[in-house]
């Protein structure tokens, strides 16, 4: 007898599909702090979407250096639009219009076309989510705002300075060298006024401010940022005028454009005199700047003393290892012809002090090209190896916590703001405007002296890493170099170290240092 046995159909269970969530950010300058901000908005957007269940992560847009006002020039949402052409993303996260269009009808037309491809976007700051937006028209009010945005928001604070500016009220955030802000009023630091006073006495004995910021490195003394005095730091505090108590508001403006100037009598500018304890008399600032306008005059230089800094690739970029002077360049001559020779400055004023011999500019240029050529042959094992270990340096934790404190620098801006509007309409009292507005100028200060640390730290891991990529990125597949060549060595070397006149090292700026020798 046969025997039927019923073999089921197979039923595949139906899984439910994820939604592919991309994120889409911008800054609006290519500095160093906008491109660490520009990483902790990735590792929050990374960490957001990967948390939830139900989405599945895509991948992060972004666009850095450029404005948000029109849509064709960002490459990073040309490339979004063309994944989600390519049915590639469901759901577009960004913070805010204004940060996707600040031109309305950018804006409505890349909505409606995303629309078509079935991606929506959730913009955080308004809370719109465009899948189930019913109505275009709130949308097009919210971008006819976020075009707007910052002309109005950069106007009421121009307004805001201003009446500062014009009531002596206006609060110097960072002052210079031999000041400290407390609590809203310059006071003087005695210590570092010592030091300021010092260098207008030796300004005024004839000495140069080459010689000034030698003697106060060789005293240990140092500058505003911690860092090594300079004839530029020294002559700052020569050409600044609030060592007098005075203080010149505006000496700078922003345009329509958002580009800052040096304003030449383009704005009104605000002289506030006593504004603070003076560290010098008018007598002695006036003739210390009247010396040095005058040694401008006699180099024909004028104000510019600039151009004649770093005149050839090798300026100020080679160090003694014996004593750590900076080797100068000079011109030797013998019988046989001239040649060029960099010597250490040290050893040239005094022989006693310092026994490092000259070496060649020749020599220099033939020992770079034997460094640069080895790191061409061989980078796949020296450089490739540096990068996947800086790769591993990136701290998320810290990325997420500076972007913490971005959004309560951005929300004490919004505070702010509301307070500006509604002095400028007539609804608040200036005394009370200044003593609320002064309590968020010195919550933001605080707010930014700690986003200010994390990012130092960040920032040398990430200068690092990008200096070993744009070396890779010049290596790779190029011949070997023949001739020596000033821009190379300036893109990619951040100093030599004299070792002696057989070896140099070369401290590239990536935080290699390569042993050359000399031939």
């Amino acid at each position: 007898m046969k025997r039927i046995t019923k073999i089921e159909e197979n039923k595949v269970l139906s899984v439910k599909k994820k939604t592919r969530v991309a994120a889409y950010c911008r800054v609006s300058t290519s500095s160093d702090e906008q491109l660490i901000s520009l990483d902790a908005q990735k590792a929050h957007y990374e960490k957001y979407i990967k948390s939830n269940d139900e989405w599945e992560y895509a991948g992060l847009y972004h666009d850095e250096g450029v404005t948000g006002t029109k849509k064709d020039v960002r490459d990073g949402l040309l490339s979004l639009i063309a994944d989600c052409e390519k049915d590639m993303i469901d759901l577009i996260i960004t913070k805010s219009i204004s940060r996707f269009c600040r031109n309305t009808a950018d804006c409505l037309e890349l909505v409606r076309k995303l629309l078509d491809l079935n991606v929506y976007i959730i913009f955080e700051k308004e809370n719109i989510n465009t899948g189930s937006m019913e109505s275009e028209l709130m949308l097009s009010i919210l971008s006819s705002l976020a075009e707007s945005e910052s002309v109005s928001i950069s106007e009421n604070e121009k307004w805001s300075i201003k009446k500062r500016f014009q009531n002596g009220t206006y609060i110097i955030s960072y002052p210079p060298y031999g000041y400290a802000n407390i609590n809203g009023e310059m006071v003087i630091v005695e210590e570092q006024a010592e030091v300021v006073r010092q260098i207008f006495a030796d300004t005024l004995a004839g000495k140069s401010t080459y010689v000034i910021a030698k003697d106060l490195n060789e005293r240990g003394i140092p500058s505003k940022k911690g860092s090594k005095w300079n004839s530029g730091s020294v002559n700052a505090i020569i050409r600044n005028e609030k060592f007098t108590g005075d203080v010149i508001f505006q000496k700078t403006y922003t345009d329509s454009s958002f580009n800052r100037h040096i304003n030449y009598g383009e704005q009104d500018q605000y002289l506030c005199t006593g504004h603070h304890e003076a560290i010098v008399s008018y007598e002695v600032f006036n003739k210390a700047n009247e010396i040095m306008s005058q040694r401008g005059k006699e180099k024909g230089n004028g104000e510019n003393t600039q151009r004649y800094q770093n005149r050839y690739g090798f300026s100020g970029k080679i160090r003694c290892g014996e004593c750590g002077g900076i080797f100068k360049r000079r011109m030797h001559y013998k019988p046989s012809g001239s040649y060029v020779a960099w010597c250490c400055n040290n050893h040239i004023n005094n022989k006693d002090s310092c026994s490092m011999k000259y070496i060649t500019d020749d020599g220099i240029k033939t020992a770079f090209l034997t460094m640069f050529n080895k790191l061409i042959f061989a980078h796949q094992v020296v450089l490739r190896p540096l990068l996947r270990s800086l790769k591993g340096l990136d701290n998320k934790d810290q990325l997420l916590q500076i972007q913490e404190y971005e959004s309560k620098l951005e929300k004490n801006r919004e505070q702010r703001q509301v307070l500006t509007s509604l002095m400028a309409s007539g609804f608040l009292e200036p005394a009370l405007f200044n003593s609320e507005n002064n309590t968020l100028i010195q919550e933001e200060e605080m707010l930014q002296a700690e986003k200010n640390r994390l990012m130092y730290s960040a920032s040398g891991d990430r200068t690092r890493f990008d200096d070993v990529e744009k070396l890779i990125k010049y290596v790779s597949g190029r011949e070997m170099l023949k001739v020596y060549d000033d821009e190379v060595f300036l893109d990619h070397v951040d100093r030599i170290t004299v070792v002696s006149r057989k070896e140099i090292i070369f401290i590239l700026k990536c935080g290699l240092e390569l042993r050359e020798r000399m031939a």
